[in-house]
């Protein structure tokens, strides 16, 4: 008989999660996280910054800004910049960078439409592109990459690839936290979140990063678009690039999170071989090897 997902010995973690995520309500919360740390009194800001810096072991020695009371308020201090070099970026000949600092959740072969989350779910990979067939086409049979970026990891998302803009989308959802226990628990985790997906033209043939919003993550920013749906939203949006394209370079800082969430990478299919590093809890930095395609196949 196939072990069940939930088990004797797992049951108070399910029961936490089940108690501690479903009945909050996330997008107010989300909401009151926005305003709090964006909030330039100066005792509050000093007091928060500090007690981040110590609670989770931030090193400040690779931030561009290295004075953390420099920063106007949390939420700048929570996207800062690192100094040039700090995360060094693989530019030969078919190499794709990792675009986030993280631990890998998952990454693999996506089958039959399908995306593992976790032991006992996963998930389907139209749902998590917005319910578009023409979108989950693209990604048939390709291959993903899914990483956590936890409080302390830098939170600016740069590109694995040049890459040409095709489509990005907003799609609404709930908060629920992306956390490693969350993620065994709650099934479709990353399909019923709020995302903002990204489309682009690369080299490698089609590439999708899809920005998880959850429980705290007050705005998702690009830096074409600026802060996406800074307010609760049950409308999906699109906007079409396809006409006026837009061009992000390899390494190139593409988007950031206000707090911590998850980005999914996606590859079309026999486009890409991923790095064998990328396994269950890896951790992972910005701009290491994710992986390797054929330069000569001409897809760009």
């Amino acid at each position: 008989m196939a072990d069940s997902p939930i088990t004797s010995s797992s049951l108070p973690d399910h029961l936490k999660t089940l108690l501690t995520q479903y009945p909050l309500p996330h997008h107010w919360l989300t909401q009151l996280m926005y305003i709090l740390t964006r909030a330039r009194w100066p005792a509050w800001k000093k007091w928060q910054i500090r007690w981040f810096i110590k609670r989770y072991q931030v090193d400040m020695g690779i931030a561009l800004e290295s004075d953390p009371l420099a920063y106007p308020d949390f939420n700048t201090f929570f996207t800062r910049a690192l100094k040039p070099g700090a995360r060094p970026i693989v530019h030969g000949p078919g190499e794709i960078a990792c675009p986030v600092d993280g631990a890998v959740s998952q990454a693999g072969d996506i089958v039959d439409g399908r995306i593992f989350q976790a032991k006992g779910h996963d998930y389907s990979l139209e749902t998590l592109l917005g319910g578009s067939p023409e979108r989950a086409a693209l990604f048939a049979g390709g291959r993903y990459a899914t990483i956590y970026l936890s409080p302390k990891d830098y939170h600016r998302i740069h590109m694995p690839l040049t890459g040409r803009l095709q489509e990005m989308a907003y799609i609404p959802g709930r908060l629920f936290s992306v956390n490693p226990r969350t993620t065994r628990y709650v099934p479709g985790l990353f399909a019923r979140n709020e995302r903002l997906v990204t489309i682009f033209d690369t080299p490698a043939g089609p590439m999708a990063l899809i920005l998880v919003g959850a429980l705290f993550v007050a705005g998702i920013e690009t830096v074409w678009a600026g802060l996406i749906n800074p307010h609760p939203s049950t409308t999906p949006q699109t906007w079409n690039y396809r006409d006026s394209p837009i061009t992000l370079e390899h390494g190139a800082e593409m988007g950031r999170f206000n707090m911590g969430s998850t980005v999914i990478v996606l590859f079309g299919a026999d486009c890409v071989d991923l790095a064998s590093t990328l396994q269950p809890d890896a951790p992972v930095n910005m701009g290491q090897l994710m992986g390797t395609f054929d330069p000569a196949a001409g897809r760009f």
